[in-house]
């Protein structure tokens, strides 16, 4: 099992270009595996300060795939990590704030959950 965050900010999501299993290297949100005797929610908090350096509270879940959880969560401290030879993810190649009107460009692993988000916007919207 996997747990993944969106993370926006100033309309942009918070993104790590990594590698992945099937060899190829993508843009994807930062995440990673549950460990044993961790909640999704957990892991997801672990897998975001691993990989990019932000404590995050999560703020509800968007989406459980039946293999991977996502959750919006939200910065509450910490600084991006640029230095990526203290890094405990060797996996991580960049970490990047991607305008949301650039997301076009994402594979089809991040572009379902993008339009997830932007149409609870889209709805959000509609009530004010």
């Amino acid at each position: 099992m996997l747990s993944q965050a969106v993370i926006i900010k100033e309309n942009k999501v918070l993104m790590v270009r990594q590698y992945v299993h099937r060899g190829d290297i993508v843009w994807n949100f930062p995440g990673g595996g549950i460990e044993e005797g961790e909640t999704p929610e957990e892991a997801c908090v672990r897998e975001v300060k691993e990989e990019t350096g932000y404590e995050v509270r999560i703020l509800t879940k968007m989406h459980f795939d039946g293999e991977k959880h996502t959750f919006r969560a939200e910065i509450i401290s910490g600084i991006e990590e640029t230095d990526k030879s203290i890094m405990d993810n060797e996996e991580i190649i960049e970490i990047a704030w991607i305008a949301l009107s650039d997301l076009m460009k994402f594979d089809t692993y991040t572009r379902p959950i993008i339009d997830l988000f932007v149409a609870e916007l889209d709805e959000a919207s509609n009530f004010t």
